[in-house]
């Protein structure tokens, strides 16, 4: 159930706070790139995982390419969170 509340506050985040400050924010990476200014790094990516995915690798991936991973990977995990959740509901209430 756990990971199940925290897809519904990545998907409120993208979707809902996104509705004012632009669909895919979230108030972690917010909080980041204020500190990483704070500490006098230069501009970053428009995308916090395109950032870190080019961090880790050292590639310059196109970002459309990791938003569309990422949606996609944030829809798979959403959706087996919600069968294995139901499942487990169904069996505890059998």
């Amino acid at each position: 159930m756990a990971h199940l509340a925290v897809v519904f506050l990545v998907f409120f985040s993208w979707f809902g706070l996104g509705l004012w400050y632009g669909i895919g924010y979230c108030p972690s990476t917010e909080w980041h790139w204020q500190v990483r200014q704070r500490l006098g790094y230069g501009p970053m990516a428009d995308s916090y995982l395109k950032f870190v995915f080019d961090g880790l690798t050292g590639l310059d991936v196109n970002a459309r390419v990791v938003d569309v991973l990422a949606f996609g990977c944030f829809l798979a995990a959403g959706c087996i969170s919600v069968v294995l959740n139901a499942a487990r509901l169904r069996v505890k209430h059998a």
